[in-house]
């Protein structure tokens, strides 16, 4: 008997052990050519109550035409650019100049868990940098969600808010 823990041989019996147990997990995932797919069971359903406190509500787009924001524009310093906006998507429509671009874009930004919305975090650390006194108010629903967001261009941090959802927002100054 040896008074270490293991025998010698354990590190290449180890190795061996890893190699067989992933091969044989490999071969169990793949099905054999020609064999039919084995359905795997389905999940248990969780308790509405636990599934609601567990896991973030499903991102899923709204049904044709429920995707409507109306988008005002004050104090840019441009009448052009001032003013209030409609916003459809799926379908596009409105009178947003950039409709088509500005739809794109907030489903680039739509993705599970995240709000293209959002303000930004009250603890961000953010430069003391003024962007204007322009100021932004996106109302209305988007991915079947209510929406009522203020955008300025205050600091780094709310410009760089504001960049984010160019096109729906217009460039500063334009």
């Amino acid at each position: 008997m040896s008074s270490e823990p293991y025998p010698q041989e354990s590190p290449m019996l180890l190795r061996r052990l890893t190699v067989t147990a992933l091969s044989t997990a490999a071969m169990a995932a793949a099905p054999a050519a020609g064999a039919a797919a084995v359905p795997m069971p389905h999940p248990v359903p969780l308790p509405e109550q636990v599934t609601r406190r567990l896991l973030p509500p499903p991102l899923t787009l709204a049904p044709a035409g429920e995707d409507r924001l109306t988008v005002t524009i004050s104090n840019s310093g441009n009448r052009a650019v001032d003013g209030r906006y409609t916003l459809d998507c799926h379908p596009t429509g409105g009178t947003h100049r950039e409709a088509r671009a500005a739809c794109d874009r907030l489903d680039e930004m739509s993705r599970w868990g995240e709000d293209p919305f959002a303000p930004v975090e009250p603890r961000a650390n953010c430069t003391m940098m003024y962007g204007g006194p322009t100021t932004a108010r996106i109302t209305g629903t988007w991915a079947g969600r209510p929406v009522d967001a203020r955008f300025d261009r205050r600091n780094g941090c709310e410009i760089a808010r504001w960049n984010k959802l160019r096109p729906v927002l217009p460039e500063a100054g334009a």
